[in-house]
This record gives C-alpha cells, structure tokens and sequence, in this order.
C-alpha cells in the first residue's frame, strides 16, 4: 500500500493576518516586502516616514491609518531609527523573522550602498553651489511632507481611546517642549509617553466600567414581552 506523499514545503508561505488586524491588503511575498521597502528607502529624501506612510497606507493598503500610528507610536518609543523599527514590526506582522529579516533589508541594503558612494564624493562635490542648493531644497520638501503625513494622520485620533482633546493636549505639550524649550527627545518621550499611557488606563477603565454599568441596567429593566408569573 503505497503512503500518500507529504505536500512539499513552500518557503515562501502566504502571509499570516495577525488577530484583530483590519481587512486591509497584505504582502503577497518576502520579494514583494524587500523590494517595497528598497523602493521607500530610495525615495526617502531627508526621511522616509512621510514616504512609508503614503505607500504603506494609501497604495499598498498593508496598514490602516490607525495601525500606522499605533506600530509608528512603537516604533518611536524603541531605539534605533523609527522607520528601521517599524519595517521590522511590519515584515513580523505577516512573515515572521524572515519577513522581518526581508523588510529590514530592504531598507538598509540601497541605502547603505548610496551613502557610502556619496560619503567618498562629498568633499569634492560639497563645493558646488548647485550641490549645496540641491540639498537645501531636499530639506525643505522633507518637512513639507512630514508636515503633510501629521495631518493626514490627525483624523485618527477621534478613533482613539483617549478622545480627540486629551490627543491634541499632548501633541501640543510634545510640540512646546521640543520646539519651544528645546527639551531632548530622551526626557520628553518617555515622560509624555507615561503620561500619555496613564490617562488611556484611566480612560479605558472608565469606558468598561460605563459598560458593566449599562449592561447591568439593561438586564434590570423589565421586559415588557416577558409574561407575568
């Protein structure tokens, strides 16, 4: 009698939806996470987050708006470079380590390769004004895309736990300590972030604490259809 065959191993195996993950598109293959991410990394132009958040959300569709600032949020808080970090959470989201391993590729490899072409020549060409205004220009389009991804991305806060003003309040608190006073981003991230986590605790257990209430209710309430005893 012969023994059925095992079905032969795929190494690059469909991408796993996380729990709880929105109905959003997914990665089709590793190949397609390193070459999206190598793809990011050389449009990224005095950073790649503005980028990643048009291309991630708004074309590729592997992230909603709200994932993006939640695994962004992470991202931020870890060290190391935050769009390093988030392709990392990102290719794990779906591949595990070797989506990881994929999408961190993808975004070192290229850009690794120009830097140190550019690093060798840039004693030489930095003496050139059209150099010189090329990459002041360069930094000018990167804030106006940072700029222009916040406001993309402010619509998500009504959707957030913690409700639409205590959001602005911190994003207004973040913005006067860095801007206006100057702080480090190693004091001001962490103590805001604390802050910022104790108030969601607060919020959530009120919001369940709202719902044991009106459920409770709800089951005291006399039902009209129910016949007497």
């Amino acid at each position: 009698m012969n023994k059925p065959s095992p079905p032969a191993s795929n190494q690059d195996s469909p991408p796993v939806r996380p729990a709880g993950a929105s109905d959003s598109a997914a990665p089709g293959s590793l190949l397609e996470l390193f070459t999206t991410f190598t793809w990011l990394a050389l449009q990224g132009f005095g950073g790649v987050l503005a980028i990643a958040q048009r291309e991630l959300v708004e074309r590729k569709r592997w992230l909603s708006k709200a994932e993006f600032v939640e695994l962004y949020s992470l991202a931020q808080m870890l060290p190391g470079a935050n769009v390093v970090n988030l392709s990392l959470m990102l290719g794990d989201r779906y591949f595990g380590w070797r989506g990881a391993f994929a999408a961190v590729s993808g975004m070192l490899i290229a850009p690794t390769v120009i830097v140190l072409v550019l690093a060798a020549s840039y004693n030489q060409l930095s003496t050139y004004p059209a150099v010189a205004g090329a990459l002041r220009g360069m930094g000018a389009v990167a804030a106006g895309l940072m700029l222009a991804m916040a406001l993309k991305l402010l619509t998500t806060l009504g959707g957030n736990l913690m409700g639409r003003w205590w959001c602005m309040a911190y994003a207004l608190a973040t913005l006067v300590l860095i801007v206006g006073l100057r702080l480090p981003l190693a004091w001001v991230v962490p103590s805001l972030g604390v802050l910022a986590w104790l108030t969601a605790r607060a919020c959530i257990v009120r919001a369940d604490r709202s719902g044991r209430h009106g459920r409770q209710e709800g089951h005291d309430k006399p039902n009209p259809d129910r016949p007497a005893a």
